[in-house]
């Protein structure tokens, strides 16, 4: 007989309670399942026959956290801390019984029950932290109490989710199910009824010595890894205080402390980009129901960097890849740099030689476009040359079967002029990778008028097989990523024209929360890189922009950054950057034979023309349709260009400044650098005459 209490199903196996929580589809743990497992505790105590339970969970996961859709709501009795007092206070012992991913509150249930068995595959995980929050219902308290002050920091201050194996190797689980879940957490329920019913309560347990300089440690590691994050360090002084507080005072504090951020502007943020990151899988158009199409084999045409890197994203989650390059050298150099790449794996213990073995046996090297049988999906990554890449295009669709799909990795040229070559339009979109394409995680997917609902669904399904963060753009010169950027390059140029230096900017905006400047990124590309990049868009500049041509002097100048030893910066022999007078010089020389007189320019000037240019250019882009909703933008910039996450991207962080603000900042500095630059899209004329915000 099976009793059902709200999303709880009760069912007496022998003298075993079985509660199984049903709360599709990932058993969150809203209302119903928590006042279902109160009532699951109360059955167990006031029966004769129970003397154990297991809690067990349906469907594809454990209980996987709180309800999100209930953030920012009064919360219903019971609270979760209260569902966790109850279980960790029942005379009788309880068994957690978990599969698929045990996260955040759902980890909390398991830690206040007796014991906890799971399967092999089961994840753990306290992932509050990447929110910007913290275990609130005893997660802090009763983790290093278990496992250890050593063992719990990165589980609880990074958000990192560990292995079946790893758990039981530290004590988080005692038992891994060898069989199935339901009867081996039923049979070990009865081999502890068996052994007189032991009650173990992790609350009862204490904190294991341990040195306490690992917190300064971990300290410092988390303010490089999570800069400027408050969340991260405040885990590091909880798990102090809990070593010297009595467990009731310790969980109290506990759940102050989680309480209060969730209010906090960068708990708010970080849910934000959370949020954004599922909405952007949303193709607007595209049915949800929409199959993608099958893709089994690829092929990359072009060996040079971006080539390489897209082959290896391709090889890592098992595809066999055909690489395309025009002579003999490239493949060679391709299949060099390739075997490098997988050999630093190695080194670093992230790969075994088997395992590179077997990836590498999954790689065709060819000039042959005959070697292209099979191939679902084939990207073009050769040189930014319209009539390069119109000839490489015809040749894939001449090659592939019909319903084979066909993406460029263009980073700039017209998707609509590049479509308009190819006799199937509809199989052609736009995959743009970032350099290295290995590495990154943002894929900008493009669409193009033509391009069909389920090369669209593909591209995003595909994107994320391969690890990636895909967001769907539109048809626009530099997409999304890159032409906001180039709004902050073109700024960074021009404070260097009106007096600002390198370091000071580069200050600013590290300052700001980016991992690096624009001048020392610039100097890690290669000015080379830069001149050359700069010349192929000097039709589309404006006049300012093609004579602010220091990019192309420090070129000149053999001052190629990293790679020569200076740049805009000089490099001593451990590679620090150092400022160097003789830039200081060149831009002197610059400003006077462009009759520029310098000025003193204060840091909230850099900061504002920097961001707010970007700012501008990401509402142009909503109004264009570049962009679907500003949340894609944020998700872009990331994930993709180091915008500090806790800070929301550029349009979250816009409506928190204020868009009124940013509109006057903006018509100000229409003023000091020019209409051309700074004028307001109209999207932001429109909600500051509303009086709303980009999200509102």
């Amino acid at each position: 007989m099976t009793d059902v209490i709200d999303a709880v199903a009760l069912e007496l196996k022998g003298d075993i309670l079985v509660a199984r929580v049903d709360n599709p589809p990932v058993n969150a743990l809203s209302h119903a399942v928590r006042a279902g497992l109160v009532a699951a505790v109360d059955r167990l105590e006031q029966s004769d026959d129970a003397r154990a339970m297991v809690i067990i969970c349906a469907g594809r996961t454990f209980m996987a956290g709180a309800d999100i859709r209930e953030f920012g709501k009064p919360m219903k009795d019971p609270q979760l801390g209260q569902v966790i007092d109850r279980l960790d206070a029942c005379d009788k012992p309880i068994v957690a019984a978990m599969h698929g991913t045990a996260l955040g509150g759902g980890l909390e249930v398991a830690l206040a029950c007796s014991y906890r068995i799971a399967v092999a595959d089961a994840r753990f995980g306290l992932p509050e932290v990447t929110l910007g929050l913290l275990p609130g219902s005893g997660g802090i308290v009763r983790t290093p109490r278990l496992i250890g002050v050593e063992a719990a920091l990165p589980l609880i201050t990074e958000g990192r989710p560990i292995g079946a194996d790893h758990a039981r190797k530290i004590g988080l689980i005692d038992e891994i199910a060898p069989g199935d879940l339901r009867g081996d957490a039923v049979a070990y329920a009865d081999h502890i009824v068996a052994g007189g019913a032991k009650l173990r309560r992790t609350s009862d347990l204490p904190v294991p010595d341990y040195d306490r300089a690992i917190l300064d440690q971990a300290r410092k590691s988390l303010s490089r890894k999570f800069k400027g994050q408050d969340a991260p360090q405040q885990a590091v002084d909880l798990i102090e205080m809990v070593s010297d507080t009595p467990f009731r005072d310790a969980a109290d504090r506990e759940f102050a402390a989680c309480k209060a951020l969730v209010a906090s502007p960068q708990s708010k943020a970080l849910r934000h980009v959370f949020a954004a990151e599922r909405a952007a899988l949303k193709i607007d158009g595209v049915p949800r129901d929409t199959q993608p199409r099958d893709v089994r084999k690829v092929a990359v045409v072009g060996p040079g960097t971006m080539g390489r890197g897209i082959a290896i994203c391709f090889l890592d989650v098992g595809l066999p890849v055909v690489l395309i390059g025009n002579s003999q050298e490239t493949l060679d150099k391709a299949d060099t740099v390739i075997r490098k790449i997988y050999g630093g794996q190695v080194k670093r213990g992230r790969l075994t030689e088997s395992q590179v073995d077997d990836r590498l046996a999954l790689l065709t090297l060819t000039l042959d476009y005959g070697r292209l049988d099979g191939v679902d999906l084939a990207i073009e990554a050769v040189t930014e040359d319209m009539d390069v890449k119109k000839t490489v295009l015809s040749n894939l669709e001449e090659t592939l079967h019909d319903r084979a799909i066909i993406a460029t990795n263009t980073s700039f040229l017209d998707i609509e002029t590049l479509a308009s070559s190819l006799a199937r339009p509809e199989n052609f979109a736009g995959m743009h990778f970032f350099n290295p394409a290995n590495v990154m995680k943002l894929l900008e997917n493009v669409r193009a008028t033509k391009t069909a609902p389920d090369v669209l669904a593909t591209m995003t399904t595909f994107g994320r097989k391969l690890g990636k963060t895909p967001v769907m753009v539109g048809r626009s010169e530099g997409f999304v990523a890159n032409r906001m950027l180039s709004k902050r390059s073109r700024e960074a140029q021009f404070l260097l024209e009106d007096g600002a230096t390198p370091q000071q900017v580069d200050r600013v905006l590290t300052e700001f929360g980016f991992p690096i400047g624009p001048f020392a990124l610039a100097d890690l590309a290669g000015m080379d890189i830069m001149a050359a990049a700069r010349q192929a868009r000097m039709h589309g500049m404006t006049q300012r922009e093609r004579e602010c041509d220091i990019v192309d002097q420090l070129a000149a100048a053999g001052r190629l950054g990293r790679k020569s030893g200076s740049g805009y910066y000089r490099y001593d022999d451990e590679g620090k950057a150092q400022p160097d007078p003789a830039v200081e010089e060149i831009l002197a020389a610059h400003r006077a034979r462009r009759g520029l007189p310098q000025r003193d320019i204060t840091d909230q000037e850099i900061l504002e023309r920097c961001l707010y240019a970007m700012v501008n250019e990401g509402a142009l882009l909503l109004d264009e349709g570049g962009a679907a909703r500003p949340g894609d933008i944020d998700v872009i910039w990331t994930s993709g260009f180091g915008w500090p996450r806790h800070l929301g991207g550029p349009m979250f962080w816009a409506d928190q400044i204020g868009l009124a603000k940013i509109k006057d900042a903006l018509d100000t500095y229409c003023d000091l650098v020019g209409d051309q630059y700074f004028t307001p899209a109209n999207l932001i004329e429109t909600r500051v005459a509303e009086g709303r915000g980009f999200f509102d």
